[in-house]
């Protein structure tokens, strides 16, 4: 007989002391990323984002995500991901430290898993004919590797990176026209490029 999986334990209930909390944490949390952002139309919207994210929206895409925070179009929230000027680094160095203090040190490990996303052209950054976990073939993908934090407390991902196949590594034209910050990375003697 199989298991009923549950996200709660049994016998527990949201109460409304909780969700208040949560929207407390939240607001915080955002606090603390906010100076990272370099105009205040960017900001405030990390913050609707944010709300996106952990709400019950059932997709999270550009325009679910619009429609939650009660705008009429994504190209808000798209402009936040693509094109707004804020410290992607510092925000994630902030979350990372967030995490830590929220999850704790005790009995920590870190994981890292690679994630495919299946693509259709041949522009978006590191797509490229290679292994898709998704399907277990040979596609043309993107692939991202994730390393989550994880105690006993839970779960979270603090750092991610984009694979960049050889032959982007190799086409500057082609990292450029995707701009791929090339800063971030560094040739080696082996032609292999590596995160620095």
């Amino acid at each position: 007989m199989k298991q009923k999986k549950c996200t709660t334990l049994s016998g527990t209930g949201t109460t409304s002391i909780d969700v208040c909390r949560w929207v407390q944490s939240l607001v915080q949390l955002h606090a603390r990323i906010a100076p990272r952002f370099a105009r205040p139309e960017p900001r405030r919207r990390a913050l609707a984002y944010l709300q996106g994210i952990v709400s019950e929206t059932s997709r999270k895409n550009g325009w679910q995500l619009a429609e939650h925070a009660g705008e009429a179009r994504p190209d808000g929230m798209q402009r936040l991901l693509s094109s707004a000027v804020w410290e992607t680094d510092g925000v994630r160095d902030d979350l990372r430290h967030y995490v830590i203090e929220q999850l704790g040190r005790q009995g920590a490990i870190v994981a890292i898993d690679e994630t495919s996303c299946l693509k259709r052209g041949k522009k978006s950054a590191g797509v490229g004919l290679q292994y898709c976990g998704t399907t277990g073939h040979v596609e043309n993908c993107q692939v991202g590797v994730f390393l989550s934090y994880v105690t006993s407390r839970g779960h979270s991902l603090i750092d991610r990176e984009l694979y960049l196949p050889v032959d982007w590594c190799e086409d500057a034209d082609r990292r450029r026209a995707a701009a791929i910050d090339v800063s971030r990375y560094a040739f080696g003697p082996s032609r292999n490029w590596r995160c620095r």
